[in-house]
Protein backbone atom coordinates (compact mmCIF):
# COMPACT_ATOMS: atom_id res chain seq x y z
CA UNK A 1 0.00 0.00 0.00
CA UNK A 2 1.41 3.17 -0.79
CA UNK A 3 0.42 6.59 1.46
CA UNK A 4 0.63 9.99 -0.45
CA UNK A 5 0.90 13.36 1.70
CA UNK A 6 0.28 16.80 -0.72
CA UNK A 7 2.23 19.87 0.71
CA UNK A 8 2.61 23.47 -0.05
CA UNK A 9 -0.36 24.62 -1.77
CA UNK A 10 -2.10 28.13 -0.44
CA UNK A 11 -2.73 31.41 -1.67
CA UNK A 12 -0.50 33.24 -4.58
CA UNK A 13 -0.96 36.46 -6.62
CA UNK A 14 -1.24 35.92 -10.31
CA UNK A 15 1.75 35.35 -11.93
CA UNK A 16 3.25 34.04 -8.72
CA UNK A 17 5.14 30.78 -8.35
CA UNK A 18 4.14 28.02 -5.95
CA UNK A 19 5.89 24.65 -5.15
CA UNK A 20 4.11 21.44 -4.12
CA UNK A 21 5.09 18.55 -2.69
CA UNK A 22 4.22 14.93 -2.55
CA UNK A 23 5.86 12.46 0.22
CA UNK A 24 4.67 8.56 -0.65
CA UNK A 25 5.54 6.22 1.77
CA UNK A 26 5.06 2.54 1.78
CA UNK A 27 6.86 2.04 -1.71
CA UNK A 28 9.73 3.62 -3.43
CA UNK A 29 9.08 6.04 -6.04
CA UNK A 30 11.51 4.02 -8.28
CA UNK A 31 9.08 1.19 -8.07
CA UNK A 32 5.77 3.27 -8.88
CA UNK A 33 5.02 3.45 -12.64
CA UNK A 34 3.37 6.41 -12.66
CA UNK A 35 3.31 9.17 -10.51
CA UNK A 36 1.38 12.45 -11.16
CA UNK A 37 -0.45 15.47 -10.15
CA UNK A 38 -3.71 16.31 -10.85
CA UNK A 39 -5.96 18.87 -10.25
CA UNK A 40 -9.84 19.77 -9.26
CA UNK A 41 -11.71 23.21 -9.52
CA UNK A 42 -15.24 23.48 -8.33
CA UNK A 43 -18.04 22.37 -10.66
CA UNK A 44 -15.15 20.76 -12.98
CA UNK A 45 -13.82 17.61 -13.56
CA UNK A 46 -10.38 16.31 -12.25
CA UNK A 47 -7.95 17.17 -15.19
CA UNK A 48 -4.44 15.47 -15.39
CA UNK A 49 -1.84 18.70 -15.06
CA UNK A 50 1.74 16.46 -14.81
CA UNK A 51 3.21 13.04 -14.64
CA UNK A 52 6.50 11.00 -14.01
CA UNK A 53 7.19 7.65 -14.68
CA UNK A 54 9.49 5.46 -12.67
CA UNK A 55 12.33 5.74 -15.64
CA UNK A 56 11.64 9.42 -15.41
CA UNK A 57 9.62 10.56 -18.51
CA UNK A 58 7.57 13.47 -17.97
CA UNK A 59 4.06 14.46 -19.39
CA UNK A 60 1.99 17.66 -19.35
CA UNK A 61 -1.72 18.47 -19.97
CA UNK A 62 -2.06 21.41 -21.47
CA UNK A 63 -2.53 23.96 -19.06
CA UNK A 64 0.94 23.01 -17.74
CA UNK A 65 3.16 23.00 -20.38
CA UNK A 66 5.42 25.74 -20.53
CA UNK A 67 4.21 26.85 -16.60
CA UNK A 68 4.58 23.81 -14.74
CA UNK A 69 7.21 21.65 -14.15
CA UNK A 70 7.52 18.08 -12.26
CA UNK A 71 10.46 16.86 -10.94
CA UNK A 72 11.39 13.90 -7.93
CA UNK A 73 14.10 13.26 -5.17
CA UNK A 74 14.44 9.88 -5.02
CA UNK A 75 16.23 10.33 -1.41
CA UNK A 76 13.02 11.80 0.21
CA UNK A 77 11.18 9.68 -2.47
CA UNK A 78 8.79 12.86 -2.91
CA UNK A 79 7.56 14.00 -6.09
CA UNK A 80 7.03 17.86 -6.29
CA UNK A 81 5.26 19.95 -9.16
CA UNK A 82 6.95 23.52 -9.16
CA UNK A 83 4.68 26.15 -11.05
CA UNK A 84 5.11 29.80 -12.12
CA UNK A 85 3.14 32.16 -13.69
CA UNK A 86 0.10 30.85 -11.67
CA UNK A 87 -3.60 32.80 -13.50
CA UNK A 88 -6.01 32.83 -11.04
CA UNK A 89 -7.68 29.43 -13.45
CA UNK A 90 -4.97 27.77 -11.79
CA UNK A 91 -6.34 27.60 -8.68
CA UNK A 92 -8.15 23.77 -7.78
CA UNK A 93 -7.68 21.60 -5.18
CA UNK A 94 -4.22 19.32 -6.25
CA UNK A 95 -4.05 16.06 -5.84
CA UNK A 96 -1.05 13.68 -6.15
CA UNK A 97 -1.55 10.25 -7.58
CA UNK A 98 0.44 6.86 -7.33
CA UNK A 99 -0.18 4.30 -10.20
CA UNK A 100 1.78 1.46 -9.67
CA UNK A 101 -0.29 -0.93 -11.89
CA UNK A 102 -3.84 -2.19 -11.74
CA UNK A 103 -5.31 -2.44 -9.00
CA UNK A 104 -2.30 -0.74 -7.47
CA UNK A 105 -3.44 3.12 -7.05
CA UNK A 106 -3.21 5.52 -4.84
CA UNK A 107 -4.28 9.25 -4.05
CA UNK A 108 -3.23 12.15 -1.24
CA UNK A 109 -5.68 14.21 0.50
CA UNK A 110 -5.45 16.97 -1.97
CA UNK A 111 -4.24 20.61 -0.92
CA UNK A 112 -5.47 24.17 -1.77
CA UNK A 113 -4.29 26.27 -4.59
CA UNK A 114 -5.82 29.89 -4.62
CA UNK A 115 -4.43 32.12 -7.51
CA UNK A 116 -6.22 35.68 -6.48
CA UNK A 117 -5.02 39.85 -5.53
Amino acid sequence: QVQLVESGGGLVQPGGSLTLSCAASGRSILSINTMGWYRQAPGKQREVVASITKGGRTNYGDSAKGRFTIVRDIAKNTVYLQMSSLEPEDSAVYYCNADWGAPGNAWGQGTQVNVSS
